[in-house]
Parts: structure tokens; sequence; C-alpha cells
């Protein structure tokens, strides 16, 4: 009888991506919108993921800790990019101007882009409220995720709702 392969830590890691393939992806999409920096946000992610794994309960929810752990990563990321660019200024800023990877696409609309605008302009915490709430979570999920009570997840969401609905209306060109 064949005696089956003992698994690895890396293996079931592995696996456990390749299972919610989504999650470090559209967390970086959240967060960056340049594919470098989105890449390199990935790569911070998934480091950040292994280097937790060995502490993850296998009882849990794979998802729920992932999400934690990316949205963390990613919210560190963007604080650090944020204070870099207030104390550094690239030399190259001065001769070319950033291509906008949003309306570089042909088809493109309008709404799309207003509401990559709003979403753009969302406090880092808002973002991965809503970024959960998209993906289907529910608020006590949100709230293990996030570390807030359902209660709070619900008024947050409540609230950034109401804002959305306000800059996406105010945002909105009108046509006569």
């Amino acid at each position: 009888m064949p005696r089956s392969r003992p698994t690895t830590d890396q293996d079931r890691f592995g696996a456990l991506l390749d299972a919610h393939p989504g999650i470090v992806c559209k967390v970086a999409a959240t967060y960056c919108r340049h594919p470098e920096d989105r890449r390199d946000l990935v790569q911070e992610i998934t480091a950040q993921l292994w280097r937790a794994f060995p502490r993850f309960d296998a009882s849990r929810s794979f998802s729920t800790w992932a999400y934690r752990i990316a949205l963390n990563v990613a919210i560190s990321h963007v604080r650090s990019m944020s204070l870099r660019r207030a104390t550094l200024e690239s030399y190259d800023e001065h001769d070319l101007d950033p291509i906008d990877v949003r309306t570089s696409a042909p088809d493109a609309s309008d709404r799309v882009r207003a509401l990559y605008r709003v979403i753009d302009s969302l406090a880092v915490f808002d973002r991965a409220l809503l970024l959960l709430h998209l993906e289907g979570y529910r608020n006590t999920e949100i709230g293990d995720i996030l570390g807030l009570s359902a209660t709070n997840v619900s008024t947050k969401l409540t609230r950034l709702r109401s804002q959305l609905r306000t800059q996406l209306t105010s945002d909105t060109p009108t046509h006569s």
C-alpha cells in the first residue's frame, strides 16, 4: 500500500491561497491603482501571510484570517507611501505626468471613473469596510476582520453608503 506524503506547511498554505485566489488581488487593487504598485503590494501581502501562517488556527476561517492580515498590510502600505510622498519628491514628476489607468481604457465610462474617484477619496479603513461588504461578508465577519462590533460595522456601513450616494450624485454630470 503506498504511503501518502506528509503535507508541508508550504503545501497547506499554497492550497489555501489557491482556494481563495481573489483575496490578495482584491485588497491590492482596492489600495493601489498602478500595476507596479499592485504587484508590490501583492508580494508584500503574500509574504506577510506566509510569515503569519504558523499562527493560523485551522479551526477558523482562512478567508477571515487572510483578509485581516491583507488589509492591515495594505493600510500600512498606503500610510507609508503617503508619508514617503509627503517627504520626498521624485525628479520624474517634473518631467512626466503619471498615466491614469482608469481613464486610459477606451471603454471606461464616466460613472466608473466617478466611482473610482470616490473610492480613492475614502479613508483607508473605509475602503476595507467597503471591500468586505461588497465581497458579501456579514457584519459579524467584517467586525471580526476589522476588530469592530457588528453594530459598529452596521453604523459605519450606513454612513458610508450615505457618503457614497452623496459623492456620486454630486460627481455625476447632468445632461440637459
